[in-house]
């Protein structure tokens, strides 16, 4: 029997994954570290554990204490997790960038979060470090964990991270892709595999709005390359500690809009449902394709889960509104459809007739027309409503029991402007070609266009 003494004991030994369809353009495998396998869903959870575990040895942290950090989530989680089992109270300030499903998980883990603003400096009163450094020096027998420049961190994936993957890969690894934040899981990491084989390549995923890509690539602190950014988990607005540079092949950045893009894919074509960051790395791996060859072997660090951001990547809305998603419109939807006839009704029709034409066309709304305009609409869950309290009207005209006319819109009116018309109360719209004829659009055919963005 395979048993453990508690939750913290199952952290670590994470699959690799090979990825089929997002990388099938690169020359050579790619296998996912698949870090949501972790109690806490995420990387963090290794560092978490041995930051408090060092805590502990130096005296810093004692019986009844109380950990306190600044996070964007995944590391709260951790902490929270080693603080109800090794009986600790948690405080974790954030930024309001992040996801409202990281700062509920917190909560729920009986952790106290205060949420800070997201764009001041690092050394703002009200910025999210400043605000955790304070509390520490406030709180009696509390310890500041600062995952950004504990060396522990780092440390923690030199000592797991690294040996792991070069175990599961028989030491055939010659190509590392890590996202890049605290610099703890790049650093700790590449400098193990390098140990190992000098020759293997790391390479950190950086995002637009961060200075870490130009620091590296110039030892220039230039805060002109610092402004607001989406992307969650990547990216700083200076250089923590934990960043050991010399691990380091090389930064390359991704778009927010690439990143969040490309993490809907990985969820959709591989079947991994994963967090921003691992967009964001899987992308930059893509813009480096030419660096590689058939007999590389890479391995690309999946970091925490994507239920953490159902609320923003995975929300259409929330991507249509930041212009990630391509703005689709009516023509689009009736192209893709392939010319497929309008089904109608005239108002001589008897309902009989509407009823037989939803079932042969398994469709749910249909127009009703004279003398080519719209006068009236037929709707599945109207019509039963009615035959339901009225059963005779099934032979009464369609004319007698029909609804208003569906709205009808012109074909280039976006794909999301349709919200304003379709609705529980209204199923459908109608738009009307150059040509006069009439072509139907419902939520269903919305939906499917948004799933193939």
């Amino acid at each position: 029997m395979k048993l453990y003494s508690n939750i913290l004991d199952t952290i670590g030994n994470t699959p690799l994954v090979k990825l089929n369809k997002v990388t099938a353009s690169l020359p050579c495998p790619v296998y996912a570290k698949v870090e949501s396998f972790n109690p806490g869903n995420s990387i963090k959870d290794r560092m978490a554990v041995k930051m408090v575990e060092e805590a502990e040895k130096t005296g810093q942290l004692k019986p009844g204490g109380v950990i306190i950090e600044g996070t964007s989530g995944n590391t709260g989680m951790g902490l929270a997790l080693t603080g109800i089992i090794k009986g600790y109270r948690c405080i974790f300030t954030t930024t309001d960038k992040q996801s409202k499903e990281k700062v509920d998980i917190l909560r729920a883990l009986g952790a106290e979060v205060i949420v800070c603003p997201t764009n001041v400096e690092p050394d703002d009163p009200k910025s999210y470090y400043s605000v955790a450094k304070r509390l520490a020096k406030e709180i009696p027998n509390s310890v500041y964990i600062n995952q950004y420049d504990n060396l522990a961190n780092r440390q923690a994936h030199y000592e797991q991270t690294g040996p792991e993957i070069w175990e599961q890969t028989d030491g055939k690894i010659t190509h590392l892709v890590v996202g890049a934040g605290t610099g703890g899981t790049v650093s700790g990491t590449g400098k193990f595999l390098k140990e190992k084989n000098p020759d293997i390549k790391v390479w950190a995923i950086d995002t637009y709005g961060s200075l870490l890509k130009k620091y590296f690539d110039t030892g220039e602190m230039d805060m002109n390359e610092v402004y607001p950014y989406i992307t969650e988990g990547i990216g700083e607005d200076f250089v923590p500690a934990n960043f050991d540079m010399n691990a380091i092949d090389l930064f390359e950045k991704v778009t927010d809009r690439e990143g969040a893009i490309m993490t809907r894919r990985i969820a959709k074509e591989e079947g991994i449902f994963v967090g921003y960051s691992a967009g964001s790395a899987v992308k930059g791996l893509l813009q480096l394709k030419y660096k590689l060859s058939k007999d590389d072997f890479v391995v690309v660090i999946f970091h925490d889960h994507g239920s953490r951001y159902v609320g923003k990547v995975y929300n259409d809305q929330w991507m249509l509104e930041r212009g990630f998603l391509h703005v689709k419109n009516v023509k689009d939807i009736i192209t893709a459809r392939s010319g497929l006839p309008l089904v109608m009704l005239k108002p001589g029709d008897k309902v009989t007739d509407a009823v037989a034409k939803m079932k042969k066309h398994d469709i749910e709304h249909i127009p009703v027309i004279q003398d080519g305009k719209q006068i009236g609409s037929i709707s599945e869950g109207a019509l039963f409503g009615k035959i339901i309290d009225s059963p005779e009207i099934k032979d009464a005209t369609v004319k007698e029991v029909m609804q208003a006319p569906f709205p009808v819109v012109d074909e280039d009116t976006p794909i999301e402007r349709l919200s304003a018309y379709i609705n529980k109360d209204n199923g459908a719209v109608l738009t009307q070609n150059e040509s006069g004829h009439f072509n139907i659009i419902t939520k269903y055919d919305i939906l499917q266009a948004l799933a193939t963005v």
